[in-house]
């Protein structure tokens, strides 16, 4: 018997491994926009969201809300997001995509959901379904007995 944790089997190290596999293929076939996942995630939430605060944006994205700020600057800095204090509480920071910034978001969708289909390319259909709903029913229990 093994001494060491069978670490190359444990659902900690898989979804990790996973997880950096997605990201690299998603910087792969986003290369042309020099964006992150996180930044493509909040420009995506604020096309069917303009007007948001910061804060709701971060949980849409499920991002760290004292962490999106940073994002959000580096996303300004590009003009691809306008962030307005709001008039009612000026600690809160509403905001909206630039035209500039829904062009972009618009132009990386191409490339993102190519990104899906790489990240899911050695599945079988059925086995990607699986994946898929697996994946959700994981992440929803355990959001689930957070909020409990």
């Amino acid at each position: 018997m093994s001494k060491s944790f069978d670490f190359e089997h444990a659902p900690g190290h898989l979804i990790r491994r996973a997880q950096q596999l997605a990201v690299a293929v998603f910087m792969e076939e986003t290369a042309d926009y020099d964006v992150t996942p996180v930044q493509f995630a909040i420009l995506n939430a604020l096309m069917d969201t303009p007007g948001v605060d910061q804060v709701t944006l971060a949980g849409r994205v499920a991002f760290d809300a004292a962490t999106s700020g940073s994002v959000i600057g580096r996303l300004e800095a590009k003009g691809w997001v306008r962030r307005e204090a709001d008039t009612q509480d000026k600690r809160r920071k509403l905001l909206w995509l630039t035209p500039e910034g829904e062009q972009a978001a618009l132009q990386m969708k191409r490339a993102v959901i190519k990104v899906q289909g790489r990240i899911l390319s050695p599945l079988e259909a059925a086995e990607r379904e699986q994946l898929l709903a697996l994946l959700h029913k994981l992440v929803l229990g355990h959001e689930a007995s957070r909020q409990a």
